[in-house]
């Protein structure tokens, strides 16, 4: 297992060019968020807009939006009770899961509708959703963000047994098309097809509703606006980030805030584009 370093910011924060426009780095849509768990759709939003992502769409409960509103006017809201094959089709990627519930209904609709050409990150309630009535996982690429329960419920890999990367790989390797990994622990390990790395960086002070939510959120803008470098190093990118901005603001708090991670991400990034 190797060592994920602050090495791989400057490999994939590149400067952006005078000639671009908001197409150029990338459409997200953000499917998730019912009536109870509308935080959880802001947070992916906040993070993947601050992480530079283009154009930002959030597919959410009609009851979420003047809060998404209010929160990051940047971001475009539609009712994910309409059909939202359109804007699938139109996305570069989708992030699903988070704050989701129980909508099976959604989560099967939306597998269904992408395509190969797009890249999806499952989350939260979709992995659960999806593990637990064996849903086909969509074409294209695939990044997973369990914490370890998902994990264990995707995988069938108990909790006990996830520290031993072999365990991991070979239920990765049941995938059709193997996903990237992100599994979520103290010194989250991220499994690609160019190896296995651990987060050294990171701590106690990240553990606050929502910080998935916000890892799940950078990952999706950095994987929509960096495509000079491989998927494998977006995502070891964007997962180094989240932790090394955490242990940042630990230096003067008790706890880090995933709010405050999203905010600090125009600033932080700035350093590492060249």
């Amino acid at each position: 297992m190797k060592s994920l370093t602050e090495e791989i910011l400057y490999k994939v924060i590149n400067k952006r060019l005078n000639q671009s426009h908001k197409g150029t780095y990338g459409r997200v849509l953000i499917i998730g968020g019912t009536s109870q768990f509308g935080g959880a759709v802001i947070m992916n939003a906040i993070a993947a807009i601050n992480a530079g992502a283009g154009l930002v769409t959030v597919a959410t409960d009609p009851s979420n939006f003047t809060a998404i509103h209010s929160h990051k006017p940047e971001a475009m809201v539609i009712n994910f009770n309409d059909d939202l094959t359109a804007y699938i089709n139109t996305s570069d990627v989708i992030l699903i899961g988070s704050g989701l519930g129980n909508r099976v209904d959604l989560v099967q609709a939306a597998f269904s509708a992408i395509s190969e050409k797009q890249i999806t990150i499952i989350d939260g309630s979709a992995l659960t959703l999806a593990a637990e009535k064996h849903l086909s996982w969509p074409k294209g690429q695939l990044i997973l963000t369990p914490h370890q329960m998902e994990w264990q419920r995707v995988s069938g890999v108990p909790i006990a047994q996830q520290p031993f990367e072999a365990f991991n790989l070979l239920a990765r390797n049941k995938f059709t098309t193997k996903p990237i990994i992100v599994l979520k622990q103290f010194h989250s390990q991220i499994y690609t097809d160019d190896g296995i790395y651990e987060l050294p960086i990171g701590g106690p002070y990240q553990a606050t509703g929502g910080m998935g939510d916000t890892l799940a959120g950078i990952v999706a803008g950095f994987t929509a606006q960096f495509k000079t470098t491989t998927l494998s190093d977006t995502v070891l990118a964007a997962v180094y980030i989240h932790s090394a901005i955490a242990d940042e603001l630990a230096k003067t708090q008790y706890v880090t805030l995933p709010t405050q991670i999203s905010q600090a991400l125009p600033t932080f990034m700035k350093k590492y584009a060249n």
